[in-house]
């Protein structure tokens, strides 16, 4: 099928220039045009509505000055998802504020068969709420909405539900989703796209809603206005329940947590590991890949940011998320589930999308859910030892899970894996696999200490030694370096992990070996890469996986070297984009973002790699809980 590509007035921006917005179960992404080039409903992993991001012709949905592309200024309302985009015109100044709006929880049918955590008192409206308002001056507003369902496949039939020209809904064949939309425009339709435009003097104002489900959206400005309000006061209360330091670096943790959460699937409490799939990880590449899952390797990073900032309730869900599907599946977990908990993915290419900036293939689902990771076992058993150690206590029905993953780590230990980075050659003895089947048998030898289960816990701690011994006598080069798997000297960051996870102490000369060759060896740029392939062709020279360089700042800080670590930071720091977020890879050359955004991995590394800094600096304000240990790693 050929590519959707049509000209357009402008050409794709850069990654780091995209808004999220997000409800806590879908998610969308909005370009500083004003344009809405990236959302699926009516949650994260559904098909697209909004495609424009990876083929200009895919749809899209514009609500801003008719002679304006580039912003003034833009930003988030402080302390929410709420984004507003300032525009400067010859004639005037425009302000649009855009939102995923979130209400009072309504319990709508179409949710009741997806709701498994508690709900709240607050719920997506499933509606996309969109507000303008003339400043200064006079602005020509125009409004453009043209829908393509099923990424792109499908374009949209507008038709009139009602007498008047302010209320519409899109629709397309074979499409289970109708999009109903809410304007007080006089909107008309050009084929595929719904189009509008008014003149706004001083004062005035107009919105846009779409919506997709059976909650009616606003039908006046003063109900959309009143909705988004309401939705950034949500944010602002949600945030006020963490714990933060009084540090200049607080905005940035403020911010990776309202993103974290913005990812997490709240009728699940599932965590998708990015708002989209398919942005490449190199200008033009072909490894592309979805990240709208569930990733169970994050599972401890999730749940040692999500303590260590005070969100126990986020934590507390994901956790049971992870119980659920361990109960479902009879505790032998993949490595990614969908975030309703799905595990078929079944992974498929979009011939008829032509990628960002060119950037083919465009896959949907992940075949990686079938790779054996035996690190998944470790992050899992870590990830309870973490909530156990906030709660001093081990739910009875926890432990089932628990016993299961550090019995597979027992058992299977010793065989070759694809490792942490599911790379898909050949299984290896990957070091960071046995190092996080050790992390299962520590962790869970001290979680049945804590039953009082001592025969078991013995049992565990013999194994647990036979790793250790196992990886110092086969996983060190000539050197005394930890390498990337047994039979190679080729270095990886995941090593970065020994330390942080207290495979060996920081002190051991071996780890401090470790953590000053990937410093010299690794880094480009300024920027850490995931390692040096034994294969050029295999992975891209000088990508630097962004997760790993904020694992070299908690690294070098825990042996010692603390002015590197501080300097390291604020380095990635600066490379955050102009609404603060991040995407999987960072450009040594240019720093600029790549892969798919944002990107929760990378948000979870800096929350733990700046807590770090912060409190081996002694850092003012520090929050001290019951999560104070686990932000340092322990």
């Amino acid at each position: 099928m050929r590519s959707l590509m049509v000209p357009e007035r402008s050409a794709f921006p850069p990654i780091a220039d995209y808004a999220l917005l997000s409800d806590c179960e879908a998610a969308a992404l909005v370009a500083p045009s004003g344009n809405v080039e990236w959302m699926c409903v009516p949650q994260f992993d559904s098909p697209s509505v909004f495609s424009s991001m990876l083929d200009r012709g895919a749809g899209r949905f514009r609500f801003g000055p008719a002679d304006a592309q580039v912003p003034t200024a833009r930003r988030y309302l402080p302390g929410s998802m709420v984004v507003e985009t300032t525009w400067k015109v010859r004639t005037g100044w425009l302000v649009v504020r855009d939102a995923l709006t979130v209400g009072p929880w309504h319990h709508t049918t179409e949710r009741a068969h997806r709701q498994r955590r508690a709900p709240n008192d607050w719920e997506a409206d499933h509606t996309l709420v969109r507000t303008a308002r003339c400043a200064q001056g006079m602005v020509e507003l125009q409004l453009e909405c043209e829908p393509r369902f099923d990424y792109g496949a499908g374009p949209a039939s507008w038709e009139y539900p009602g007498m008047g020209y302010h209320e519409a809904r899109a629709s397309a064949p074979g499409s289970p989703l109708d999009l109903t939309f809410a304007t007080d425009l006089n909107v008309g339709f050009e084929g595929p796209r719904l189009t509008g435009r008014t003149t706004l003097r001083e004062g005035e104002t107009a919105f846009v809603a779409l919506g997709w489900s059976e909650h009616p959206g606003p039908k006046t400005f003063h109900e959309a206005f009143e909705r988004v309000n309401a939705t950034s006061e949500y944010w602002r209360e949600w945030l006020s329940h963490g714990e933060f330091p009084d540090h200049p670096w607080r905005s940035h943790l403020e911010r990776s947590a309202l993103t974290l959460k913005g990812l997490q699937y709240a009728p699940t409490g599932g965590f998708a590991a990015a708002a989209t799939t398919s942005l490449p990880r190199e200008p033009g590449g072909r490894r592309n890949w979805d990240y709208r899952y569930s990733f169970v390797r994050d599972s401890s990073f999730i749940l040692r940011s999500a303590y260590s900032l005070g969100f126990d309730w986020e934590a507390d869900d994901f956790l049971y998320f992870l119980t659920d599907l361990g109960t479902k599946t009879g505790g032998e977990l993949q490595n990614i589930f969908s975030v309703s908990g799905e595990t078929e993915l079944p992974e498929r290419i979009l011939d008829h999308l032509s990628g960002y900036i060119g950037a083919r293939p465009v896959r949907i689902g992940n075949d990686a859910a079938k790779i054996e990771q035996h690190d998944v076992w470790g992050e899992i058993v870590d990830a309870v030892y973490i909530h156990a150690k906030t709660r001093d206590k081990l739910p009875e029905r926890i432990w089932p899970l628990v016993k299961k993953q550090v019995e597979l780590a027992e058992e299977r230990w010793m065989q070759p894996d694809r490792g942490i980075w599911a790379l898909r050659g050949e299984p290896q003895h990957y070091v960071s696999s046995k190092v996080m089947c050790w992390v299962a048998l520590d962790r869970g030898t001290q979680l049945a200490e804590l039953r009082d289960e001592l025969e078991l816990a013995e049992r565990w701690r013999a194994a647990a030694g036979d790793i250790r011994d196992d990886v110092v006598e086969n996983g060190l080069d000539e050197r005394g370096v930890f390498t990337q798997h047994y039979e190679t000297d080729t270095l990886d960051a995941s090593a970065l992990l020994i330390p942080l996870v207290r495979f060996l102490p920081p002190t051991d000369h071996r780890v401090r070996k470790t953590v000053l060759a990937i410093q010299n060896e690794l880094v480009e740029g300024g920027l850490v890469l995931r390692h040096r392939p034994d294969d050029p062709g295999f992975a891209v020279e000088g990508e630097a996986f962004t997760v790993c360089s904020f694992w070299l700042v908690a690294a070098l800080d825990e042996i010692g070297e603390k002015d590197a670590s501080r300097e390291l930071c604020e380095r990635l720091l600066a490379y955050a984009s102009p609404l603060g977020l991040y995407a999987e890879h960072l450009d040594p050359d240019t720093g600029r973002h790549l892969g798919n955004f944002p990107h929760a991995f990378t948000h979870l590394a800096m929350v733990n790699a700046l807590f770090h800094v912060i409190q081996s600096e002694g850092g003012p304000g520090l929050p001290i809980s019951a999560a104070t240990q686990v932000r340092a790693g322990a």
